[in-house]
């Protein structure tokens, strides 16, 4: 019966001049998403996308609950602007919607929602919602009103070209489309936080690029290959994501032989952020992203954020910052990493965790420490040795 999903968006109805950009990169995303499922084209037209259903529900609904932009959409059946047409729809949509519910003998309750787009039709909204409530009354005994608190609404919207009825409403992501607001170099470990900060970024409409900073043999293989599957899932969220894998090996070596045990993590971070921002700057990203919440060890207090973050100009965003760790299990359970990430394959910062980090550091202690390092000579080898992988399909 349905052969169309209409699509909304939320925020994006409020970016006034610009909204036509934000629609266009929602329409590319979704037609990206959607890909492989036979849909060739999907519509825009007055503050509504419209995708043709032309393979399995299921799975256009699975794969549109994950693209950014969307607030809701509705399986609906699309008739012209005529009254008669109206309730033909109004009665088919409520037989399937009877079929779903299944009441146990008793009545179910419902309404009818009309809301009246295209002011030039002839019925006003309350007039149309009363007309087919009682059509629909006639047509299924079993019905009764309830407009407060009903177990099924039918919606009409009534638009330029077409009417569209419906019963269902399947929310969506919410947030801007993912490619609005440039891209971010986000600093992906194998750890739970990262990838729900990635995640958190990319329903801003970041497109993120990932550094990940791998220390073989400290670390192993499927450590890295841990961080590449992590990847591949924030990448159904947003489409493929460039993952630069940094030899930090020889980087932690020298920190490890030439700095105090106490400021080796607080070292450690400010060195991924000079890499990190040289990728930036390579690809062209406006900001790195970390997953780091405050207080939570000891590289993520005040103290320790303001040493890390001298050393570089772009902004550091840190949108855990002020999450409890529940709360991004939470997340990440939802989203699909935190069986990705618990497993034991540890990562580049645990091998070389002090017994007592300094929690607390001052800057200019720090700043002494490095100079015994050769800090441009290890930044330049990192790099010449990062290696570029794709994650996710294209």
């Amino acid at each position: 019966m349905y052969e169309l999903l209409l699509i909304r968006y939320g925020e994006i109805g409020t970016k006034g001049k610009n909204r036509h950009v934000f629609e266009q990169r929602l329409q590319a995303n979704i037609q990206s998403a959607l890909k492989g499922l036979g849909i060739e084209e999907v519509e825009r037209a007055h503050a509504r996308l419209y995708v043709p259903l032309k393979a399995d529900l299921e799975a256009v609904v699975k794969r549109l609950q994950r693209v950014f932009g969307i607030s809701s959409f509705s399986p609906v059946v699309r008739v012209p602007l005529d009254p008669q047409a109206i309730e033909k729809a109004a009665i088919e949509v409520m037989a399937a919607g009877l079929r779903q519910e299944q009441p146990d003998g008793g009545r179910l309750t419902f309404k009818v929602d009309t809301r009246r787009a295209n002011k030039g039709f002839p019925i006003t909204s309350p007039v149309m919602s009363s007309n087919l409530g009682a059509v629909l009354l006639q047509e299924f005994p079993q019905l009764a009103v309830d407009v407060h608190q009903p177990q099924l609404t039918v919606q009409v919207e009534i638009r330029d070209q077409y009417s569209y009825v419906y019963t269902e409403r399947i929310p969506g992501p919410g947030g801007l489309p993912v490619g609005v607001s440039g891209k971010g170099v986000l600093l992906l470990s194998g750890g739970i936080d990262s990838p729900v900060a990635g995640y958190r970024m990319m329903k801003r409409g970041v497109r993120p690029i990932a550094v990940h900073f791998h220390s073989y043999p400290f670390t192993s293989e499927r450590s890295k290959e841990k961080v590449l599957e992590l990847a591949r899932v924030l990448s159904t969220y947003g489409g493929p994501i460039p993952v630069h894998v940094v030899h930090f090996t020889e980087i932690q070596k020298a920190i490890n032989q030439h700095c105090p045990g106490r400021l080796m993590i607080t070292i450690m971070r400010r060195m991924m952020l000079r890499l990190a921002e040289a990728i930036a700057r390579r690809e062209g990203a406006g900001a790195l992203i970390t997953g780091e919440s405050l207080g939570q060890v000891a590289s993520q207090t005040m103290e320790s954020i303001l040493v890390t973050n001298a050393v570089v100009e772009l902004p550091v965003f840190r949108p855990l910052i002020g999450a409890d760790k529940m709360e991004i299990v939470e997340l990440a359970q939802e989203i699909g990493t935190y069986k990705l990430s618990i497993q034991p394959y540890e990562d580049c910062c645990t091998i070389f965790v002090p017994r007592h980090p300094e929690i607390y550091p001052e800057l200019s202690e720090v700043e002494n420490a490095e100079a015994k390092l050769p800090v441009e000579a290890l930044i330049q080898e990192a790099l010449e040795r990062t290696e570029l992988i794709i994650c996710g399909e294209e």
